[in-house]
């Protein structure tokens, strides 16, 4: 069981929820107001839904050998062009308003992974250049959007997806079920997963061999840039407001880091959607406890850094046996020093 790939990252959640129970007695009491359940477990399930949304599209990028830094920027641009497009609008609640702006939001979300695909896939530019190009235009095209302003939408409608609620629970988790449960199936109940480890393995063999990995490549790419979308609508309908600046700032860096505590690997190949998901409520339940202690600003991203590490150390078989004294060679090779080897055996 120790050597099961999600027994650290339970293990490391566990432990923080463990702390803030200690800490604060009533963390685990949940109260249901005005037909809404509140509770900072349901807070670290809200605010932790856009991370693990754009986690999620992170992970299968990664399993193609790539990585996507361009997430933070496209929530940023997703929210700025829904809240614009709603704040130009004569009636800003309208059902047909919102829909337009976030069905437009989306399919530019998606257009913009579709470009990182084609800078990827199509003219075999390394994946970290390619996405920090608009990781750093992205960031100025929404504040071009935004006017360098924060707009701020009068609309309950478009406030529902990220501050409503469906049967008592924040309306953002059932977005996240979704789409997570929409990944797992078409990875693990079709011929895709395969392919999209196929080709974060060889890509050359998975070419050779039938497989359209550009395509496969394109696809990852566009489905990574609409769950950053999906991101960037909740965080701005949350807050009834867009920020081109601040909006999704350094969420490229916490999906990375929840891939990889999940216990997938950069290099690519296999991948673990439930770990992505542990390790963005790692995260999360992190940043919540951090919050909830008290621990100076300037130092926060230290914190967070420190305790990262130590999650990624403990998942490291070649660590552990270090740190119990089993590092160096194997069994094949502890022969003692004066040990006679008989010629004719």
């Amino acid at each position: 069981m120790i050597k099961h790939r999600l027994f650290w990252p339970i293990c490391v959640l566990a432990g923080l929820l463990l702390f803030n129970l200690i800490y604060s007695p009533d963390f685990f009491s949940i109260k249901m107001r005005d037909g809404h359940l509140y509770g900072s477990l349901i807070d670290i399930l809200n605010f932790g839904s856009p991370l693990i949304l754009v986690a999620i599209g992170m992970t299968l990028v990664i399993a193609t050998s790539g990585i996507d830094l361009s997430v933070g920027s496209v929530v940023a641009i997703t929210g700025a062009m829904a809240c614009l497009s709603i704040s130009r609008s004569v009636d800003q609640n309208a059902l047909i308003t919102v829909l337009i702006a976030v069905l437009a939001a989306l399919l530019l979300s998606a257009l913009l992974g579709l470009w990182n695909g084609l800078l990827v896939a199509g003219f075999g530019i390394q994946p970290i250049i390619a996405t920090l190009i608009l990781m750093v235009a992205g960031r100025g095209i929404a504040q071009l959007i935004t006017n360098g302003q924060i707009i701020t939408v009068l609309s309950p409608k478009y406030q529902y997806i990220g501050a409503g609620s469906l049967f008592t629970l924040p309306f953002s988790i059932f977005i996240v079920a979704v789409m997570f449960a929409a990944a797992s199936l078409l990875t693990r109940k079709t011929a895709l997963g395969l392919f999209i480890e196929s080709v974060g393995c060889k890509p050359t063999a998975s070419r050779l061999a039938g497989i359209r990995s550009r395509t496969v490549m394109l696809a990852v790419y566009m489905f990574c840039g609409l769950c950053a979308g999906m991101a960037g609508l909740i965080l701005s309908s949350n807050v009834s407001s867009a920020d081109g600046n601040n909006a999704g700032l350094w969420y490229e860096l916490d999906a990375i880091l929840a891939v990889v505590i999940g216990g997938t690997s950069l290099n690519g190949g296999r991948f673990y959607l439930t770990g992505t998901l542990i390790g963005a409520l790692i995260i999360q339940t992190l940043t919540t406890t951090i919050y909830m202690v008290g621990v100076p600003p300037e130092i926060t991203l230290v914190v967070k850094a420190v305790v990262v590490l130590a999650v990624c150390l403990v998942q490291s078989d070649k660590f552990r046996r270090l740190f119990r004294g089993r590092g160096g060679r194997g069994k094949a090779g502890n022969y003692p020093a004066n040990r006679e080897v008989n010629p004719h055996a």
